[in-house]
């Protein structure tokens, strides 16, 4: 099980903290956005490798993480609006991008 700061707004993982996943998102949408990161960060490894590519899929890392309201605006500092719009846009680009956004 993961450990939360008493506050919820934060994982702790080996003594560091890292900013949670927005509690707000419903978890089959949460759902997809990790699957969308997980996506990107294995396309990261192959960039990698093949020295094409990893600019685009670091961008695709970071949109995800945006996206679950790990990066960018702090998600309790965000209107239940502004969340919403959040991960939707995420959402969008993960399925403009041709990913598969069904639960």
């Amino acid at each position: 099980m993961v450990e939360h700061t008493d506050d919820g707004r934060y994982i702790v993982v080996d003594g560091r903290c890292w900013r949670a996943t927005d509690p707000l998102i419903p978890e089959d949408d949460a759902a997809v956005l990790r699957r969308w990161l997980m996506a990107a960060r294995r396309d990261v490894g192959t960039a990698k490798k093949t020295g094409e590519g990893e600019r685009a899929a670091r961008s695709r890392v970071h949109a995800a993480k945006t996206a679950l309201g790990e990066r960018g605006p702090a998600w309790w500092e965000q209107s239940e609006d502004e969340r919403r719009a959040r991960w939707r846009e995420g959402l969008r680009r993960a399925e403009q991008e041709g990913f598969d956004t069904s639960p």
